[in-house]
């Protein structure tokens, strides 16, 4: 009876470790497919007479098209800058126009490397280390040091974080290359390098 509740028990836990990533995928695709597909879906009830099913995402891939091709010619170009101008000048719209730009010119540069490299940091407490990720340097101009940016993801949302300055000698390199440390961060802990150098 032991054996047959042990092996219920390890048989299950694989099996829901297995349907994870299926669960995920599900999720995205429902989430697309509620969010974008029958909301768009929803607007263009009124002027056709029957539904076509995923039409919505289809939309809004061809929007997302055009939209990139006109913002690569010269005159899509001229219009972006024209309304770089007008979003300047509205107050809340203007920060929040301007941190979405940076976010999309950095990460649409294929040589800037958003995550340089995994390190760990001393946080909250010295003595505690979390996984975090360099994102460049700042100088303090009272002391002429270099700090580091280092971005501090929380699990298991890796958009969720903190971004946390500090000094080089307060992190540690723990061998891990970016990938490695989302993995590590993504799954709670349980996946990850089995150790630090």
């Amino acid at each position: 009876m032991k054996f047959l509740f042990t092996h219920l028990k390890t048989y299950v836990f694989r099996g829901f470790l297995a349907a994870v990533p299926f669960a995920l995928a599900f999720f995205t695709i429902h989430l697309l497919y509620v969010s974008i597909d029958q909301e768009i879906m929803g607007l263009l009830d009124d002027s056709l007479s029957s539904r076509f099913p995923g039409l919505g995402i289809l939309l809004l891939l061809l929007t997302l098209y055009l939209l990139g091709f006109i913002a690569s010619n010269v005159l899509g170009r001229r219009i972006l800058n024209i309304f770089d101008r007008v979003t300047s000048r509205i107050p809340l719209i203007k920060t929040v126009y301007q941190i979405g730009k940076q976010l999309a010119d950095t990460f649409s540069s294929p040589e800037k490397q958003v995550f340089k490299r995994a390190l760990l940091v001393q946080y909250p407490r010295a003595g505690t280390w979390v996984v975090g990720f360099l994102t460049g340097m700042v100088k303090d101009a009272q002391t002429g040091q270099n700090l580091l940016k280092i971005y501090v993801p929380l699990p298991p949302n890796p958009l969720a974080g903190l971004v946390l300055i500090v000094n080089a000698e307060d992190t540690r390199d723990p061998g891990w290359t970016v990938e490695e440390a989302l993995k590590t961060i993504m799954s709670g802990g349980i996946i990850g390098p089995s150790g630090i150098r």
